[in-house]
């Protein structure tokens, strides 16, 4: 297996710059894996696949608006992407800007405020620990911006087009993208069909646009993420495996999360993630390294609703583990001719 085997050609003309409006008029592609069979749908006729037994598992997490902008002493700008949180004050973020070595400062000013940033660690590559001299969230609807990924140039009017409908709990830097086409009255219908709906939370790392760089892609160095499957969703998962229901995961970082609870109720992992002797999914939270790559066996997710990814990333190699890598590039390739819009303001593919 090597990383080439994930790439494939798209035209730029194929990145969705801007949302499709409204929400569930986005296109779905929807792919059989056992026999291989495409159809082309909207999204609303999503609900057209799903069963009364089935659990829709959706990513409630909300995107921070942690793009800031801030000054040195000399006047000189600087860009902070913040990407973790360590404590009030303690950030781990991307700087842009020229010498900023540990001990200097730049500064945050807005309505006759100004906040010290001070840089106290040098991390990986452009990255560093930074430091605010007050907790800097309270300011955020004045001061912070929506940081879209680097391939949609477009200036997005609404900032709550980068969130999902359900969007909850704040302290991603990406948003699960393919929850962005769900409405409230879509989810109201899926209800009243007899689905169920469970929540977890994956709080998004920019990692996620991170292309493999490795020729091996086992020797790739998977990015850490902080996730949690609460004992109400655990129950909602039970139950559906028991009445024989289907277990639909609604993007890769549903599919994270439950793979590493299901993963622990296997007894794989460090040694303290003993098998439940029930087998069965109990509560998780923490931070999750899952890699899934092709060979990997799913103990937990039976459907998937995703977008189409980016090459030799780590998210089309997930979906070539649930599906099978030729098919996945065959279906990248048919959506492609068929004028799909890809990554994340695109449409959806349903891999069932």
């Amino acid at each position: 297996m090597k990383t080439s085997d994930f790439d494939y050609h798209l035209p730029e003309s194929s990145i969705a710059q801007t949302p499709a409006e409204p929400r569930d008029s986005s296109r779905l592609l929807v792919l059989n894996r056992d026999t291989g069979k495409i159809e082309h749908r909207f999204f609303r006729d999503v609900k057209l696949f799903l069963q009364p037994k089935d659990l829709l598992i959706l990513n409630q997490t909300r995107v921070i608006p942690a793009r800031i902008f801030a000054k040195k002493e000399t006047g000189g700008h600087v860009e902070l992407l913040l990407l973790r949180k360590r404590d009030d004050l303690t950030w781990e973020s991307l700087v842009g800007g020229k010498g900023l070595r540990v001990g200097k400062s730049v500064f945050v000013e807005f309505e006759n405020k100004k906040i010290q940033v001070e840089i106290i660690e040098i991390l990986e590559g452009s990255e560093r620990l930074i430091k605010f001299s007050e907790p800097i969230e309270p300011y955020f609807p004045k001061i912070g911006n929506i940081p879209l990924p680097p391939y949609i140039h477009e200036k997005l009017s609404d900032p709550e087009r980068y969130q999902t409908v359900f969007a909850k709990e704040t302290g991603s830097a990406a948003a699960p993208t393919a929850g962005l086409h769900f409405t409230p009255e879509l989810l109201n219908e899926i209800k009243n069909m007899g689905v169920k709906i469970g929540y977890v939370t994956l709080h998004v790392g920019l990692d996620t646009f991170a292309p493999v760089n490795e020729e091996n892609p086992e020797e790739h160095k998977i990015h850490s993420e902080w996730c949690e499957l609460t004992q109400e969703t655990a129950d909602l998962i039970n139950e559906t495996k028991k009445l024989g229901g289907r277990v639909i995961a609604v993007g890769t970082t549903s599919v994270r999360t439950l793979e590493t609870v299901g993963n622990r109720k296997s007894g794989i992992g460090n040694e303290s993630q003993l098998p439940n002797p029930e087998s069965q999914i109990s509560p998780f939270i923490g931070p999750t390294s899952i890699y899934i790559l092709p060979g990997y066996q799913f103990k937990v997710v039976d459907v998937m609703i995703t977008n189409f990814h980016l090459p030799k990333s780590t998210l089309i190699m997930l979906v070539s583990a649930f599906a099978g890598r030729e098919k996945i590039l065959e279906t990248y390739e048919t959506a492609i001719k068929e004028g799909y819009r890809f990554y994340s303001f695109g449409d959806a593919m349903l891999i069932v």
